[in-house]
This record gives C-alpha cells, structure tokens and sequence, in this order.
C-alpha cells in the first residue's frame, strides 16, 4: 500500500489535533469520570503540540524533530490512546472520543508519506561514497 497524506496537510491536521485532544476532556464532557480519561488525552496533545511545532514538515516552526519519527510516535501514541479506556477502566462511560482519535493518529502515522511503515529506506551504499571511503 502507499502512504497518501501529504506531510503539508499533515503538519496543519497535526496542530487541530493536538488542541481536540487538550480541549477533550471538556468538550465530550468526561472530566469528572476519572483521573486517567482527564490526564491522557491533555497529556497527549500536549505531546502532539510540541512534536508539530518542532517537526521537520512544512508546518513546523523550530523544524528539529525528524518527521519519521514523529510518524512512529504517533502510531504508539494512537495505539495507546485508543486502548486506554480500557486499560484504565473507565470504558463503561466514555469511550469513543479517545478509541476515535487514538485510531486517527495510529492511522496518520501509517499513512502519511516518510512514514517508515510504508516506504523504503534505500540503506545500500553508492559507488561514489564506497570510493571516497577507502
């Protein structure tokens, strides 16, 4: 399969993603049902904030944090968040929110392009760098 997101509409989609996450608890209304279902997703988007303001894709200020990397991280993050209301017990409440982000983020990070679950990295050595080694 190939990755179809630009990492452009990535970087600006990544920024709305982040302020969902922080504002989430407050919005879908579950700040009152536990501790772990107010923490995560504010914690989450805290993370998302500062990996997009420091990735190196188009929407990036600083531009220091590689954007593979900031692609796996979200695949673990999305994977976690989506899993969490279960993992912390609070699924019985309020679940959808954070299973619906979780897997937008797990889904962006395979998808968009540099995303190193879908594309080769070339690791083989050219001539011209085997030459002037030696």
């Amino acid at each position: 399969m190939k990755a179809f997101i630009s990492t452009t509409f990535y970087g600006y989609l990544n920024y709305i993603i982040s302020v969902v996450l922080i504002a989430s608890p407050w919005i879908f209304g579950f700040v009152s049902v536990s501790s772990a279902a107010l923490l995560i997703p504010i914690y989450m988007g805290w993370l998302q904030l500062i990996m997009a303001i420091f990735s190196t894709s188009k929407a990036g200020l600083i531009k220091q944090f590689p954007m593979q990397m900031h692609l796996i991280i979200d695949v673990l993050m999305g994977f976690f968040l989506a899993i969490s209301p279960w993992l912390y017990n609070f699924s019985t409440v309020e679940y959808m929110p954070q299973l619906i982000l979780g897997f937008l983020l797990f889904c962006l990070g395979i998808f968009t392009r540099k995303s190193p679950f879908l594309t080769k990295t070339d690791h083989s050595i050219s001539e011209s760098e085997l030459t002037s080694a030696n």
